[in-house]
């Protein structure tokens, strides 16, 4: 991959971003992290995802100078529903994905890392959707996303002004779980992936998957949560974890 890598430690995959200046977000890009994941999604060894981009940003936006290149409406629609597919099996990915955001995170750097499942930011980082200030709006999810986090009032002041937040402003509004001096971002964040790592990846994906219903009625969720704790309450992991409280000791669980 060109722009994108990854190793693995204790359990965590950690993914790098790597297309400078600002990493954009150009459609090879995209393509190599639907990749990417097949090939992480694939791999037991692997529990948890860090994201985190190399240099000066997490993510500056999406490539403009693509943008010059659509003709038509069409092909417009279509470069968005790309990176939607893709920001979409981020989202609801059996394996929790955490994003590490220093420097900035804009436009569609800021669409996928609200992708994700779990977000920490420097505290000076820049979280926001510049999009309207090129005439256009936001296209990889920041629309329906941003709401989600932080009000339809918030979201929409962000996305109208294009301005953006800091990490700790982010923190506040509900758009990051928690904000960090930068030099100890990506330590932390790997600390807590570390820690999700040692849950069962059984209970994990279950989990995981009954979250994506609280985009839709409580009463859907409520059912797709009662089938979720049914699977998982017959897996090894439950019995080992139910055994290991009544002995007093760690589980030690297997992913089955």
């Amino acid at each position: 991959m060109e722009f994108l890598s990854w190793k693995a430690e204790d359990g965590v995959a950690i993914v790098t971003i790597h297309r400078p200046p600002a990493n954009a977000l150009a459609q090879q890009l995209i393509r190599e992290l639907d990749e990417l994941l097949n090939e992480i999604e694939q791999n037991d060894d692997v529990r948890v995802v860090l994201l985190h981009g190399e240099g000066r940003f997490f993510s500056a936006g999406a490539d403009i100078k693509e943008f010059t290149s659509l003709s038509s409406p069409d092909q417009a629609a279509a470069l968005a529903e790309n990176g939607q597919t893709v920001f979409n099996r981020i989202e609801a990915f059996p394996k929790p994905v955490i994003a590490a955001i220093h420097g900035a995170a804009l436009g569609g750097g800021l669409e996928l890392a609200m992708s994700c499942h779990i977000r920490y930011v420097a505290e000076d980082a820049k979280l926001g959707l510049p999009e309207l200030n090129l005439g256009i709006i936001p296209g990889f999810g920041g629309t329906q996303r941003l709401p989600r986090y932080v009000g339809t009032a918030k979201a929409a002041e962000m996305i109208f002004t294009g301005e953006p937040i800091t990490g700790i402003e982010a923190v506040e509004w509900g758009l990051a779980n928690k904000a960090v001096p930068q030099e100890e971002l990506l330590g932390q964040a790997l600390e807590l992936a570390k820690k999700i790592a040692k849950k069962s990846p059984v209970s994990l994906k279950s989990a995981i998957h009954a979250l994506q219903y609280s985009k839709a009625s409580f009463e859907d969720g409520l059912k797709a949560e009662a089938e979720q704790f049914g699977i998982v309450f017959q897996s090894e992991d439950a019995k080992e974890g139910i055994q290991a409280f009544i002995e007093k000791r760690q589980p030690t669980f297997s992913g089955k």
